[in-house]
């Protein structure tokens, strides 16, 4: 009898069916029942921490240029909507504090990934900042942070050695290892195409695995079949609703 334990992480929110890492694609999230949500963060011009994918704002909003460039007004200014669909025109760019309380207010109770945006621009101070926010008061949900840049999860070891870090890279070997052997890495998120050239028996590796974007039915019951501790999908109804075809099906 198969034993379900492979999570689905909503990435960026519901990003397949709402505007990426925005409150509706977080709403969709929570309202599916998934397990867990993922977002970015970047620090704008004056500090904040804002909830976006990309440096520049310019393929999620109407506006041109980088965060990093940009006041906390000046972005509230932009359009996050409207891009994706005439149906979400208006809706706002976040900040963490935003989304957190809103998941609060919601009484999320999975897991919220927060990605730290340093692997292109490595922000003075986001690791302390985005830390202190989240240690700032008891939430509903639990938390890990993650990061494609290494440097990051050293400092987070330091700044919170008991939240979980996980290690983001594409598909190269080297980095797969460093992540398995470093002792500060609790998981190892990769790019599908990874997982895909596993065999079965990587249900036994040593940390946790969650991939990411695994938007495909048979990539979603590939990771199932394995095991999985976790997917990053763009479609979590979706996801959510073949892991119970799936679990129907093998009696799990």
């Amino acid at each position: 009898m198969a034993t379900i334990k492979t999570k689905v992480f909503a990435h960026r929110g519901s990003k397949g069916t709402h505007p990426e890492n925005t409150l509706p694609a977080f709403e969709e999230a929570v309202d599916c029942l998934a397990e867990g949500i993922e977002l970015d963060v970047h620090l704008s011009r004056d500090g904040q921490l804002i909830v976006m994918h990309d440096e520049k704002v310019d393929r999620t909003t109407d506006g041109q240029g980088r965060i990093a460039d940009l006041t906390l007004a000046q972005l509230k200014e932009l359009d996050g909507g409207s891009w994706f669909s005439e149906k979400f025109a208006g809706t706002k760019i976040p900040t963490l504090p935003e989304v957190t309380s809103f998941l609060q207010e919601k009484a999320y109770r999975g897991t919220l990934n927060i990605e730290i945006k340093t692997d292109v621009i490595q922000y003075e101070g986001i690791e302390q900042k985005v830390n202190d926010w989240m240690e700032s008061r008891q939430w509903s949900f639990t938390y890990l942070y993650s990061s494609f840049h290494f440097p990051s999860l050293e400092k987070l070891a330091l700044i919170a050695p008991d939240t979980q870090r996980a290690f983001i890279m594409f598909a190269e070997e080297e980095l797969i290892q460093l992540g398995v052997y470093s002792p500060i890495i609790s998981g190892l998120h990769p790019k599908y195409t990874w997982i895909e050239k596993q065999s079965p028996n990587v249900s036994d590796f040593p940390k946790d695995l969650r991939p990411w974007t695994v938007n495909k039915k048979e990539q979603m019951i590939d990771c199932f079949n394995k095991k999985l501790t976790a997917i990053h999908t763009d479609y979590p109804q979706k996801a959510l609703e073949v892991r119970k075809e799936w679990q129907n099906k093998y009696g799990g």
